[in-house]
């Protein structure tokens, strides 16, 4: 019979990618963790997690016990909110921010998937390059690729959040043979007088491609680049997703910014926002190789 009283570890670590966390998370120690995910996988004869100097992922079989856990997790959750009359904390709305891009292509599937398990949880999700303020309450959480966040806000940073340089595989084969050293006869897509990619395009091996067009909306830059139109600054994943793309021969991703889930230190004991916080967290770890494209 499954020990039930592990599956909080296996899910705790699932979400932290670490024992201490995971601890830190469940109120415990970290030699307990440790021993509860280790009589679990000693029960299951299987590996639930691959240990390397970065923390702990899931495996094979980890990936596969994972939703059965967070169904098991959400029934026992709603039988304590019937016997504890709490069923009104799981409901309500949540103010969700994060850019158009990375919520169109990468984060749909993940709200699909928690609306159907919480019905009584709406989304509110604003779309927007900018920075809504968690401070000023203009939005409860926030999905960011930063390089650093300023806010006094609660935080949990996932992963590399690399963008790159790319463009067709017709228009590479077409003008990079007879491009110049420094990129004269090519031509970026502009994003307009934005100082930080200006920057970015000074400081990369095309610094005398010519700047064509002022289009602030990245995604219109991924599909202009798939139509041939030039160079476009885009995330690391859009070859995974878009193979007539490919990133331009001798260019490196930069990784200075990560991924960031944030919210306000007023909002973690709200049981909606602490539900929802978990399940993204999670559901984005899970799905990180799309992510960071490897």
């Amino acid at each position: 019979m499954l020990d039930w009283k592990a599956l909080p570890a296996f899910l705790a670590v699932a979400r932290q990618g670490s024992l201490r966390a995971a601890a830190d998370q469940l109120g415990g120690t970290h030699a307990t963790a440790r021993r509860q995910i280790e009589a679990l996988e000693a029960q299951l004869g299987v590996q639930l997690f691959r240990r390397g100097a970065d923390g702990f992922h899931l495996t094979a079989a980890g990936r596969t016990l994972l939703p059965q856990a967070l169904k098991a997790e959400e029934a026992l959750l709603q039988g304590a909110n019937a016997v504890q009359g709490l069923d009104r904390e799981a409901s309500g709305l949540i103010r969700l921010s994060a850019d158009p891009i990375n919520a169109h292509f990468m984060l749909a599937p993940v709200l699909a998937d928690f609306a159907a398990l919480y019905p009584e949880i709406d989304i509110e999700l604003q779309l927007s390059f900018g920075i809504d303020s968690i401070e000023k309450l203009e939005t409860d959480i926030s999905v960011r690729n930063v390089a650093a966040v300023d806010e006094d806000v609660v935080g949990r940073k996932l992963f590399a959040a690399s963008i790159g340089i790319f463009a067709a595989r017709e228009y590479l084969d077409r003008m990079l043979p007879k491009a110049g050293p420094k990129g004269q006869g090519l031509q970026w897509i502009g994003y307009g007088p934005v100082p930080e990619l200006l920057a970015f395009v000074r400081n990369s091996p095309f610094p005398e491609a010519k700047i064509r067009h002022a289009i602030p909306d990245p995604e219109m830059h991924l599909h202009l680049a798939r139509a041939g139109a030039g160079l476009a600054i885009l995330p690391a994943w859009v070859p995974a997703r878009f193979p007539e793309l490919q990133r331009v021969p001798g260019t490196s991703l930069d990784e200075r910014r990560s991924t960031w889930v944030l919210l306000h230190s007023d909002l973690r004991r709200v049981r909606r926002v602490r539900l929802f916080v978990d399940y993204l967290c999670a559901a984005l770890l899970e799905r990180r190789a799309d992510f960071i494209g490897a």
